[in-house]
């Protein structure tokens, strides 16, 4: 298949680099579901700004800023423009493909650095496709499923990571953006997000007692920014030996869809339990959730990386991050503009090579390994950090990459073998992103070092530091 523009994501990001070029472009949207699955339309805040509209706020806000659509602003802005994309003549959508990793010139034997396209897992068929496209966006969205307790994934990070583009932590807070804001802690909504708004509205975080613990930790109490939020969670979680604590929402609040989905939980399992669920009802249980890693791929506005005809998109934080997904997405597409069209490569690009490989033998290694994955991220660089924990950390990543990559090298690819991949190699960038700092900032904490030094400098994980990484 042959384009003008490949776009692996379908989020707002995504979405908006491809209706601003489809005007003059052949573009390609790569969904490794459906287009509508992905977490911008689980966006429950809303947009920073100074309109006239009913205003909220959100946790760390000072004021009420952030316009919104109830608590599903995020499904209301990705529907709108999905319902644009699905009808544009110049835009193909290309549900339920997995993208697989990048044809660059040296795959191709050719001089320079150049995106020339990728390879794709057709899930439907388990066929691999060849898309051919002289510029390939990456707006793959955030990486917190690298994490226990999470609602986002995190593949276009691990496909950055083997073809050597520079990471940049910009605010230093180092993978792990621990409050998503907070999730539904229960077997039947599969950490179900619960936004950060409903603090701001008026939300009070509780111990299974009812005794409000906040208050103890910061003088904003509900109202500090979600770092402060989620230390405090994981210090009372684990401090009493608890799984959980407590939302309560009880006041009369906006956030229906929320209400709904937690209520929904509370019922399906009451069903099958004696207790009286009406308390719970009002007090949604929840912990600390990992969202997206605040680093991005592209140092700059324009979108572009550090390799030729290959912008990036990469979310940021609660109420900006819809925001920064269509401004950025419009940079990256101007971008793309000025540089006028580009020729393809002169020869055919070669098809995926399944030939020395075989049906997988024992799928139970990729389940383990996930499961492992998570854990180990979840126990030993989460909230709260150590050096001492961030080097077992790296040490059985350094393990389980080499397990997970010989499977990989064997055996046919799947969805959650590709997942698997990347999101070991995210999770080796999180811990050494972590053990470069030598100082806590933002939502990076470590006990080793707690004070923050004079001057905020970005980390960078360079291309020769990935290569170097067991030296």
């Amino acid at each position: 298949m042959e384009f003008d523009v490949a776009i692996v994501g379908s989020g707002l990001a995504g979405l908006s680099v491809a209706l601003n070029l489809a005007e003059t472009r052949r573009v390609a949207v790569i969904a490794k579901r459906s287009m509508t699955e992905g977490a911008s339309d689980w966006a429950q805040g809303g947009i920073a700004a100074e309109l006239g509209f009913h205003l909220t706020r959100e946790g760390g806000h000072s004021h009420r800023r952030i316009i919104h659509a109830a608590d599903a602003t995020g499904h209301a802005v990705v529907t709108t423009l999905s319902e644009r994309v699905r009808r544009h003549p110049n835009i193909t959508l290309l549900e339920d493909h997995y993208a697989i990793d990048l044809i660059t010139s040296d795959r191709l034997g050719l001089p320079g650095r150049r995106c020339h396209g990728l390879y794709a897992l057709d899930v439907q068929s388990g066929r691999t496709v060849t898309i051919e496209a002289p510029h390939t966006v990456l707006a793959t969205g955030g990486a917190g499923k690298v994490y226990l307790y999470t609602h986002q994934s995190g593949h276009g990070d691990g496909r950055r990571h083997r073809h050597g583009v520079a990471r940049r932590l910009p605010r230093f807070e180092h993978g792990v953006h621990p409050v998503s804001s907070t999730c539904l802690f229960h077997p039947y909504a599969k950490s179900f997000l619960i936004s950060e708004a409903v603090r701001g509205e008026g939300g009070l975080l509780k111990l299974p007692d009812g005794t409000r613990f906040m208050p103890n930790h910061d003088e904003r109490a509900e109202l500090a920014p979600r770092d402060i939020v989620a230390r405090a969670i994981d210090f009372e979680i684990k401090k009493r030996g608890i799984d959980c604590v407590y939302l309560d929402i009880s006041r009369p609040t906006f956030f229906a869809s929320i209400s709904q989905r937690s209520s929904r939980a509370v019922s399906n399992s009451a069903s099958t339990s004696r207790r009286n669920p009406s308390r719970s009802c009002r007090r949604r249980i929840i912990r600390a959730a990992a969202s997206s890693p605040i680093w991005r791929a592209a140092p700059t506005l324009r979108g572009s990386t550090r390799w030729a005809k290959r912008p990036a998109r990469r979310e940021r934080l609660a109420s900006n991050s819809l925001l920064e997904c269509l401004v950025i997405g419009r940079s990256a597409a101007r971008a793309i503009e000025e540089e006028g069209f580009c020729g393809a490569v002169h020869a055919p690009l070669p098809d995926w090579d399944e030939s020395r490989v075989s049906d997988p033998d024992e799928e139970v290694v990729v389940a383990h390994n996930w499961d492992e994955l998570r854990r180990l991220m979840w126990n030993y660089v989460g909230i709260v950090r150590t050096d001492k924990r961030l080097a077992r950390a790296r040490h059985r990543l350094a393990l389980l990459r080499d397990e997970i990559h010989e499977y990989y090298a064997n055996f046919k690819v799947s969805r959650d073998l590709l997942e698997l991949r990347n999101l070991v190699d995210v999770a080796s960038l999180i811990v050494d992103g972590a053990r470069s700092r030598r100082e806590s900032r933002g939502l990076h904490f470590s006990r080793d070092w707690p004070a923050t030094l004079p001057k905020a400098l970005p980390t960078v994980l360079s291309p020769e530091h990935v290569r170097n990484r067991n030296v």
